[in-house]
């Protein structure tokens, strides 16, 4: 076994302990101070605590720690901290009343869970934090080598090296060609706009060495692998015409233990959400539903919908007085800007914002820029921190909008770009979000040029695609996060 592996390893048994310690430290600070424990009989409490640790173990065993791997989001890490923390919860209490159906532990036990729950939430986050700042200094890292000349292999190694913290360094490449100009594509499908000086450092620090040749590579595997660059993880680009290539090479990786990879190249991609299935030894793709075509996810979206509302339109309530007089004094008008957009099924609604500009005749046609005279300095401010799209919840409460779903467009942008791009109005077929894939993934704000309003789109289609209630979860907690780490691209 690998070092890294070995790493990986160590980091999610120190984790695992690491609950076990949490889960104690709650129950014995609990028992201090609940009067309770108190009037249980003797030996009570130590039953309570067995059956809370065999709880943990059968629930461990089920929603077991992932943030020791590499491509982990924060909606995955608190999806299974909730599955945890629930299933604890209740074997918890099934099994005290297996060993002892007397004991008043109903109200104890709920309120346990509760404080397990949100500790555990934050020391999964601090723990998350702690892997990354270990990966960001070459530790615990995975080690790859890419073979083929695809463009494929571009965009994977965009999406290993665009984040330390996930711990991938790559090799190189084997290839008949060279890839291509990767830095410039890098640059303008995230959208990063960086100035000259910033842009030649990046590349001397992210530069994708070519190894060598295809024939080279299968020559060495074959007369002198020692001599090859290889890694902890090999991902391979050809055409399934070169099967017999591929079918070598991978069995080469499993007698060097090296973890194989396919990547389909580009002219094979089809670009539909795809289901495998198996037609008895034959491999066969269907397509399958939008997740949300689907009645019973609709209704889940939806009261998930009505619960943020009413949650979030609590504070803007407390805090609409003050808003209210700061506009009134900044720049006279209304206190509600209201703009056609384009909804669900193309209707169009009228959308509400707090107003942050003075009144323009262009707002029904012009996109906010960045220095952009219209706005007044709480009207910047509430934009750069998202205070101008609570009124939205609004519109969520009423049902034009949800609370994640891809951005609504003003109708002039909808007309314009429908005209421009291919399934543009796909985005139409779910109700419009006050937040999206596409704003937390890098295309927020002003679309400059086509390619950004693509990319918007394509991101709203992935989302339609594969949407889940824990994917709207992520997507939140990500949007709330620019409240602390300020957006550039919101203005």
């Amino acid at each position: 076994m690998r070092s890294n592996n070995q790493s990986n390893e160590l980091i999610k048994w120190l984790v695992i302990i690491g609950d076990f310690v949490l889960l104690n430290a709650i129950i014995l600070a609990g028992a201090w101070h609940s009067w309770r424990v108190e009037h249980w009989p003797d030996r009570g409490l130590e039953i309570f605590i067995l059956v809370n640790n065999i709880a943990l173990i059968l629930s461990q065993l089920r929603y077991c720690t992932i943030i020791h791997q590499r491509l982990v989001s924060s909606g995955d890490v608190v999806q299974r901290t909730v599955g945890l923390s629930a299933l604890q919860c209740v074997l918890a209490f099934v099994l005290v009343r297996v060993f002892d159906y007397h004991l008043p532990v109903g109200w104890l036990q709920f309120w346990l869970g509760t404080a397990f729950f949100v500790c555990l939430l934050f020391k999964r986050f601090a723990e998350r934090w702690f892997v990354k700042l270990y990966r960001q200094a070459g530790r615990n890292t995975r080690i790859v080598t890419l073979v083929g000349n695809d463009p494929e292999l571009v965009n994977l190694y965009r999406k290993l090296i665009s984040d330390q913290t996930m711990g991938y360094k790559v090799l190189g490449y084997y290839a008949d060609e060279p890839l291509g100009d990767w830095t410039h594509s890098h640059k303008k499908d995230s959208g990063i706009e960086a100035d000259e000086n910033a842009a030649v450092e990046e590349d001397k620090n992210k530069t994708l060495t070519h190894l060598g040749t295809l024939q080279d590579f299968m020559r060495l595997m074959k007369e002198n692998p020692e001599e090859l660059k290889l890694g902890d993880e090999m991902y391979v680009s050809l055409s399934r015409r070169d099967r017999d290539i591929i079918k070598r090479i991978s069995r080469f990786c499993d007698h060097k233990v090296i973890r194989f990879y396919y990547v389909p190249v580009s002219v094979e991609y089809i670009g539909l959400n795809l289901k495998r299935e198996m037609l008895d030894d034959m491999e066969v793709f269907t397509t399958y539903e939008n997740p949300l075509e689907n009645i019973c996810n609709r209704a889940v979206k939806r009261l998930f919908d009505i619960v943020c509302s009413l949650v979030f339109l609590i504070p803007t309530a407390l805090m609409f007085p003050f808003i209210w007089l700061i506009i009134k004094i900044q720049s006279p008008g209304p206190l509600f800007f209201k703009q056609a957009r384009t909804g669900i099924d193309g209707k169009t609604f009228m959308m509400l914002k707090f107003r942050s500009m003075h009144v323009n005749k262009d707002a029904d046609r012009l996109q906010a820029t960045k220095n952009d005279p219209r706005k007044f300095p709480f009207g910047n401010f509430m934009r750069k921190t998202n205070i101008d799209e609570l009124p939205q919840f609004l519109n969520v409460l009423k049902g034009d909008m949800s609370f994640v779903g891809p951005r609504p467009h003003m109708l002039a942008h909808t007309e314009q770009y429908s005209a421009l791009i291919d399934k543009y109005m796909v985005r139409h077929f779910v109700k419009p979000g006050l937040t999206g894939w596409a704003q937390v993934t890098g295309f927020r704000g002003e679309t400059k040029e086509l390619w950004q309003m693509e990319g918007r789109v394509k991101r709203d289609i992935w989302y339609m695609e594969h949407w889940s209630i824990w994917l709207d979860i992520r997507i939140i907690w990500l949007t709330a996060k620019t409240i602390f780490i300020h957006d550039k691209n919101a203005y």
